[in-house]
């Protein structure tokens, strides 16, 4: 079992940045692909950012390649996303996940955390 707590959301102006942090209890951690999604009000849960089990594979949905970074400390269980130059469209509650695969979709990941609200201004 893995349980999982995102932080780092927030209001921030069009052009900002914003890092998000998902911590994750067990001593598991380093054996799970984990991965970000979005979900906006009225939208489907989106893919947005993947990162390998090693961290050393990584992966992006179009909208968010070149803005955003995932990345994950193993010794502090925690993976992150750095998310820059921010726009009115990105947002949505974030989630993190943690899965066997590093996949672009939901059904691929067994443990959700609860989500963090990311509100970009114009």
């Amino acid at each position: 079992q893995v349980q999982l707590v995102e932080s780092g959301g927030g209001l921030v102006q069009a052009g900002g940045s914003l890092r998000l942090s998902c911590a994750a209890s067990g001593r598991t951690f380093s054996r799970y692909a984990m991965g970000w999604f979005r979900q906006a009000p009225g939208k489907e849960r989106e893919f947005v950012a993947t990162i390998s089990s090693s961290g050393g594979s990584t992966y992006y949905a179009d909208s968010v390649k070149g803005r955003f970074t995932i990345s994950r400390d193993s010794a502090k269980n925690t993976v992150y996303l750095q998310m820059n130059s921010l726009k009115p469209e990105d947002t949505a509650v974030y989630y993190c996940a943690a899965g066997n695969w590093p996949g672009t979709s939901p059904r691929m990941y067994d443990y959700w955390g609860q989500g963090t609200q990311v509100t970009v201004s114009s």
